[in-house]
């Protein structure tokens, strides 16, 4: 491979004012910041389509086997900063923008997040591209291209408010529409059976509704390479053109009103599903997702081998996590209906391309669609599903020997319902945890039967992060400082590498630097938060940081909970000794998840009055910073110092925040739960503050029979802060909601992710947490040590792990 194009500030600086000229008719004094960007977004997509279209001939060329990463959610967040930095022109393409008498600071900033996914899951799949791409791997991520991705979150009266995140305006400049490569998807109608002359047999439609799926391609650079893999959006569209004789008539919605039915598949990210459209609507988008790219990747495949009898030797279909699911009866129909093969070779083929990526043991988040629903909008997929679950339960009665709990537990279709996670154990060739405590409860509880039928199928890969984008890009001092210690930037392709900062663990001009660096990191982060909210931050504190999905297992309610502890001790006692910290906060709610909205409205509710308290001056702040997303993820990182991971054990699949947190040089306060427990394996104790129960003591304590109640009596401090809760703050919201919750219940388990029980072992650890912050000198060098191990948590070294155990596809040798 021949090396990669350096590109020079003139030759960048001729390319973006001929795109201004050509694409948007402008001279640079006459083009605003969105020309700007648009300008340098399309002069960076043309060099990674050149790239592109080289990888694609090399692919075809070498028959190389291809992964296929299947995911409703990618939380991108900002491309040209990404893509320049992968492409290695950000000191040219600064240089270039500031020429042209632009800002380059501010013209990255105005660049909105792709917000195409929720956390952790959207945001993993987007890290998996890049090491996919940077590793040389031929690969492919698909989605729906989303008019509307997450909403953004704005704080009214301390409560949440969902407003529309239009992200298309500028950030199509990035999507390439593929017009000629649109699939047909259909919904709906039903199905008639055929056979010709032949004896072949024959699937026909009858009634029913088509959506048009047109792909719209984003490139994905890979760093220090010219392979260029692609994220490929689906966008809705109907193929009936607009009725003109209703419009005629004056019925103008009428007219339209078979173009907005189908283009709502593709207007927004998760609708909520607390009703029967938005169900139907979620399972309208998953399927048309999965439909359009399995005949899309058969179509090419087609074309280049004229059979699909190889297919599962040339591709593999990676599932993250259930929404994809219908991928498997989709190939199925595509090889039994319009291939023609019988069902056992068709069987052979799908069981040896799909491999399914778990990423909860929560029962409730396990997918589950009501059968009336998929048989009403996907009738022949309802009858394949049908055959694939009655064969899984002959084989399920046989294996158990007749033990109908066992059957009924591990079945396909069962009591009106699909169970999509089954599907996925049923079929895929491979069924991968994402933390090896994940993985291990997969094993021992969630799938114990299967497991033991089938225990080949079972792995781990644990997940990680793009270490460039969340360590180098976002931290340029800390990277400098790296460089330095390790000889240069070796560990940008070599994540072990930072093994070698341990030997400075004792330095104390690295440890003093380590220290400045945070300092400035903070006081950056302060200034934002100043020019974006008006709230001053205490930089000499500890900045304490939880910032993820708003969920109770997560536990922002414990965290309060012990804020509040903080809070009445400072009132009531002048001589309390605590070490100052900020807490922030940032989380969205789900629309629809009212106990986590509530959760909001506490936190700040609770931040107003201690904010306003001047006992607590430069002692105690509670900040929630609105909005929450990736972009703003690389602000606050590099800021952090204390990291809260504090799920209750066995909940928290994997965590990839905790991994970020540590590559910045911020100390873990969680729970020995998802990655955590890795995490903690290379640390050891001494280097995380560990507190709470176990998974196992959870299991213990629950089937003893946990009684919340019971610790809120014995406890003044637990009485006092849950009484307060129920008081209410200086804006006169009571939360005896909550409060009860936590004590009886409500209409489940009273304190169902043992809050109470962990509070004490959880006030504990953050004291051990506060003592070592006192000894600057010991806190940098726990500091150092967590980046120095943070290597593993790569997602260079779990897209190896994938490449190597379960795609069987060669990387790049480094």
């Amino acid at each position: 491979m021949e090396p990669l194009h350096t590109y020079t500030k003139t030759e960048l600086t001729d390319l973006i004012v001929g795109k201004l000229r050509r694409n948007f008719g402008r001279d640079v004094d006459e083009a605003t910041g969105a020309h700007m960007f648009k300008a340098c977004a399309l002069v960076l997509r043309d060099i990674m389509s050149a790239h592109e279209l080289e990888t694609e001939d090399r692919v075809k060329d070498t028959h190389a086997r291809q992964v296929h990463y299947l995911s409703l959610e990618f939380l991108m967040g900002r491309s040209l900063m990404k893509n320049a930095y992968n492409l290695g022109v950000v000191e040219a393409l600064t240089e270039a923008i500031e020429g042209l008498g632009f800002n380059a600071a501010d013209l990255f900033e105005t660049e909105p997040d792709a917000g195409l996914g929720n956390g952790g899951l959207g945001r993993l799949a987007a890290c998996y591209l890049d090491s996919m791409t940077t590793l040389d791997i031929p690969a492919r991520g698909y989605s729906i291209c989303y008019e509307l991705g997450i909403f953004k979150q704005k704080i009214v009266d301390g409560q949440q408010v969902e407003l529309a995140d239009n992200w298309l305006g500028l950030g199509d400049a990035w999507l390439i529409p593929k017009v000629d490569e649109t699939e047909t998807v259909h919904f709906g109608g039903k199905v008639k059976e055929q056979w010709d002359e032949n004896g072949r047999h024959r699937v026909v439609y009858e009634g029913g509704t088509d959506v048009l799926a047109i792909p719209k391609d984003m490139e994905i650079a890979g760093y220090g390479t010219d392979h260029v893999n692609v994220l490929r959006l689906w966008d809705a569209k109907s193929p009936v053109p607009v009725d003109m004789s209703l419009y005629s008539r004056g019925e103008y919605l009428k007219a339209v009103e078979q173009q907005a039915m189908a283009e709502v598949i593709a207007k927004v990210l998760y609708p909520d599903d607390n009703h029967y459209e938005g169900k139907s609507l979620r399972l309208k988008q998953q399927y048309f997702f999965v439909s359009a790219t399995a005949q899309s990747i058969v179509r090419k495949h087609r074309v280049q081998y004229g059979t699909l009898r190889n297919f599962h030797q040339k591709h593999v279909i990676q599932i993250n996590d259930t929404h994809p699911t219908l991928v498997i009866p989709e190939l199925m129909r595509i090889l039994l209906d319009e291939e023609g093969y019988g069902w056992d070779e068709a069987w052979h083929i799908v069981t040896h391309t799909v491999a399914y990526t778990n990423h909860t043991v929560m029962i409730e988040a396990l997918e589950r669609w009501p059968q009336e629903l998929v048989s009403s909008l996907l009738p022949r997929i309802w009858e394949i599903i049908l055959e694939i679950s009655g064969r899984w339960q002959n084989r399920l009665t046989e294996a158990f020997h007749g033990d109908m709990s066992k059957v009924e537990h591990n079945a396909i279709v069962w009591g009106g319902d699909v169970r999509m996670a089954n599907m996925c154990v049923c079929t895929c060739f491979a069924v991968n945890g994402v933390s090896a405590l994940h993985s291990d409860i997969l094993k021992k509880d969630l799938f114990r039967d299967l497991y033991q039928l089938t225990p080949e199928k079972f792995q781990n890969v644990t997940n990680g992060i793009d270490h460039r984008r969340w360590l180098s890009e976002c931290n340029p001092k800390l990277d400098a400082l790296i460089r330095d210690c390790t000889g240069g930037d070796d560990y940008l392709l070599r994540p072990d590498a930072l093994k070698k900062l341990e030997q400075f663990q004792d330095d104390a001009g690295v440890l003093s630097r380590l220290q400045q660096i945070k300092a400035e990191n903070k006081r950056s982060f302060a200034a934002y938060v100043a020019r974006e909210s008006g709230i001053l931050l205490n930089t000499d504190a500890i900045f304490d940081v939880q910032v993820k999905r708003l969920h109770e297992y997560k536990r922002q309610l414990l965290n309060v909970l012990h804020i509040i502890y903080l809070y009445q001790h400072i009132k009531n006692d002048p001589h309390f000794q605590f070490t100052p910290r900020v807490f922030l906060f940032g989380a969205k709610a789900a629309p629809g998840y009212a106990v986590a909205k509530q959760i909001i409205h506490l936190i700040n509710s609770l931040a107003a009055t201690v904010n306003a308290d001047p006992a607590c001056k430069d002692r105690l702040q509670v900040v929630f910073l609105e909005n929450y997303r990736v972009s703003l993820a690389e602000k606050l990182m590099p800021a952090s110092e204390l990291s809260e991971q504090i799920s209750t054990a066995g909940k928290e699949a994997s965590g990839t925040g905790n991994m970020k947190f540590m590559m910045n040089g911020a100390l873990t306060i969680g729970t020995l739960d998802g990655a955590n427990v890795e995490m903690h394996e290379v640390l050891g104790d001494e280097n995380i503050f560990l507190f709470g129960l176990k998974a196992h003591e959870v299991q213990e304590l629950r089937h003893r029979g946990y009684k919340p109640y019971e610790y809120y009596m014995h406890s003044g401090d637990l009485k006092a802060v849950l009484d307060q809760l129920t008081r209410g703050f200086d804006d006169g919201v009571s939360y005896t909601d909550i409060t009860n919750r936590l004590l009886f219940g409500a209409g489940g388990s009273a304190d169902e992710y043992l809050l109470l029980a962990d509070f004490e072992s959880y006030r504990a650890a953050h004291q051990r947490a506060g003592q070592v912050y006192l000894d600057q000198r010991q806190w940098n060098r726990v500091s150092l040590l967590n980046i120095a191990r943070s290597g593993i948590f790569a997602a260079d070294r779990s897209i190896r792990d994938y490449a190597g155990n379960i795609w069987k596809v060669p990387t790049k040798e480094l």
